[in-house]
């Protein structure tokens, strides 16, 4: 049984959505265990539940041009199993959300992959083509802002986690699903 873990911080709601949209990916993939965990909730179970995954997959808002500072902080508390390489070779993978069409997500993922790579982590791209470039596509295309790292997502700020598009959150359970065919690849 490959384990697959999606910790993420939300600010509003939306960024939560969209980690439930990975994990119920990554849950729907035979032989996968996944868990969600809220950087909210860290503490030494979690923590353990993390340095049992096959996978860890980040999730954060993007604010102001970066990864929100809550899990900023949670970044910083990975120091502990980075000193030790616990996280090498496992895969990982990483997806924001902001209330922009860009809102500087790029930066946000690249950050995330810093973080992956800083543990000897393996990351996993969205392997999907981009939506909504041409005069057919529509803002209900999957991949809809065409990021080829990860998950990107676009929430209107005047509205709750509800009102946020279909389209997104399937191609974050896509890339959950992806993940987790991934790392049973690896485990084999």
């Amino acid at each position: 049984m490959a384990k697959v873990a999606v910790v993420y911080h939300s600010g509003y709601g939306h960024t939560a959505r969209l980690a439930q949209a990975v994990f119920e990916g990554a849950k729907g993939v035979a032989g996968v265990e996944a868990q969600i965990i809220s950087v909210a909730d860290m503490n030494d179970e979690r923590w353990a539940d993390l340095a049992a995954a096959d996978a860890i997959v980040f999730g954060a808002p993007t604010y102001m041009g970066s990864l929100s500072g809550d899990f900023k902080k949670f970044m910083d508390a990975t120091s502990k199993p980075w000193f030790t390489l616990a996280w090498k070779d496992k895969i990982a993978g990483g997806f924001t959300n902001s209330g922009s069409q860009s809102g500087d997500k790029l930066n946000s993922l690249v950050q995330l992959m810093i973080l992956a790579g800083q543990h000897g982590m393996i990351w996993v791209g969205l392997g999907m083509m981009p939506g909504n470039n041409n005069s057919k596509g529509s803002p209900d295309d999957l991949n809809r802002l065409g990021s080829f790292v990860g998950p990107t997502s676009q929430s209107n700020i005047d509205q709750g986690p509800e009102a946020m598009r279909e389209s997104d959150l399937e191609t974050g359970r896509l890339y959950g699903k992806r993940i987790a065919e991934v790392t049973l690849r690896f485990r084999k």
